[in-house]
């Protein structure tokens, strides 16, 4: 129970990051985005996060209060998420004119994307400070869990309320009420969630956290600044990285051009009409069911993935298993086929939630482990920037017509991706049989 408690706030975080990633796209296109500048909406997030996470992590390292030195990073990065949930949906409430909105939502989205990370960057910590190499799995499969199941919820949020009668559709630039609503939704389970996290978990003070690490007084007193930890990285930060780049930036096109690719593909949508057609917002609701079977079947998958007695076996399956599934969206029109597709995306999900951070974490020491994370952050944040700069130029190359050949792309990218994993080799810095991760609050 303890390690499920560890986790338990990451489905709040990750319900928010759902509607993120299933609804912007979506409510930027209802704005009045053209489809050829979609990705560099996109932008502003990983910027943010590529900055403030080694921040964050470094800041965590040295920090130590009552109330630890993840949690309280934790609950500042939920509360900053909540305000920006409730305001996001309401760009087009404000009466500004199509570029205001467009410039609000653009900030307000990187606000948002900022303060989940800054509320999910410490649950991965969290794992690495207190749980052994021989539970670290155990621990980030458990997380890869309540991700996913955060996911399903945040995703068919806007088709259920679509389904009791909330209205889809608005008129104007205004967000339609079923996507406003889910926001605030989650946005009350999100805080709900970390503060269950927060009550539930005890930090370890700093003696009893140095002896755990087997940190000596003298490396502990030592300073080092990014750079230097940067240089001094093991060779599976940078091997690791290298299949993140591709995995990341098969994503980031699939949160951006989903729904319109969906909406071509099944929904018989012509661009000309606009994004306020009841097609395109019903589009718009089943990208979000696509997305929760991909969830689905990252659960489904990570229960598996322990199995696989080589590591890197089941983490170059996955990719592969995910890109295919992408490939395979470019050939189905029937709405309901695509679930196959999102399922098979899921493997390659389930893999990329778990295997980096149990890889990473166990090749690095206790006393920089925030810091390592947090610049590990970069291996997400690089290859979504890199992705939405070139998105405009690539979709222009792929034709500019068709959303869905960038989901194709993106199934390219993951079976790349799934090559460079066997350029990795993994390392283990510790030997800690402790495991402190079963202490509570009081």
């Amino acid at each position: 129970m303890s390690l499920w408690n560890l986790s338990f706030g990451f489905f709040g975080v990750q319900i928010a990051y759902a509607l993120q990633s299933a609804n912007i796209s979506r409510i930027f296109a209802t704005l009045g985005a053209d489809p050829h500048d979609l990705s560099y909406f996109w932008l502003l997030p990983p910027v943010a996060g590529l900055i403030i996470q080694p921040i964050i992590g470094t800041l965590s390292d040295k920090t130590w209060c009552r109330f630890g030195r993840r949690l309280p990073y934790l609950i500042l990065g939920a509360i900053l998420a909540v305000i920006v949930m409730v305001l996001l949906p309401n760009a087009g409430s404000f009466h500004f004119a199509v570029a205001g909105a467009l410039i609000f939502g653009a900030v307000a989205l990187m606000f948002l994307d900022l303060s989940i990370n800054i509320s999910m960057q410490p649950f991965k910590m969290l794992v690495g400070d207190m749980v052994n190499e021989k539970q670290k799995g155990l621990a980030y499969s458990i997380q890869s869990f309540l991700c996913n199941a955060g996911s399903v919820v945040g995703y068919v949020f806007p088709f259920l309320l679509a389904w009791i009668g909330i209205s889809n559709v608005a008129d104007g630039n205004q967000v339609p009420d079923t996507v406003s609503y889910s926001f605030y939704i989650g946005a009350a389970i999100l805080i709900l969630c970390v503060l269950y996290t927060f009550w539930k978990v005890k930090e370890m003070p700093p003696k009893q956290y140095a002896e755990y690490h087997g940190i000596s007084q003298e490396v502990n007193e030592e300073k080092e600044n990014i750079f230097t930890l940067l240089l001094k990285a093991p060779k599976v930060f940078w091997s690791v990285g290298l299949v993140q780049f591709f995995c990341w930036g098969a994503f980031m096109y699939m949160w951006t051009y989903t729904t319109g690719g969906v909406a071509e593909q099944a929904f018989g949508w012509n661009p000309a009409e606009g994004t306020q057609v009841a097609s395109y917002q019903e589009a718009g609701n089943w990208t979000g069911l696509l997305f929760a079977v991909q969830a689905i079947g990252s659960v489904i998958w990570a229960a598996v993935l322990p199995f696989f007695p080589n590591r890197k076996l089941g983490y170059s399956l996955s990719l592969v298993i995910g890109g295919l599934g992408f490939l395979s969206s470019m050939f189905i029109t029937s709405k309901y086929l695509l679930f196959l597709s999102f399922f098979l995306v899921g493997t390659a999900w389930a893999a990329m939630l778990a295997m980096p951070f149990t890889i990473l974490t166990n090749s690095i020491s206790g006393k920089h482990m925030g810091a390592y994370l947090g610049l590990f952050n970069g291996t997400i944040t690089i290859p979504q920037i890199v992705a939405a700069a070139l998105g405009g130029v690539v979709f222009h190359i792929l034709g500019g017509l068709h959303q869905i050949n960038m989901i194709g792309l993106a199934g390219a990218l993951l079976i790349v991706g799934a090559f460079c994993v066997f350029f990795i080799r993994e390392t283990y810095a510790e030997d800690t049989p402790k495991d402190y991760s079963s202490e509570k609050k009081a």
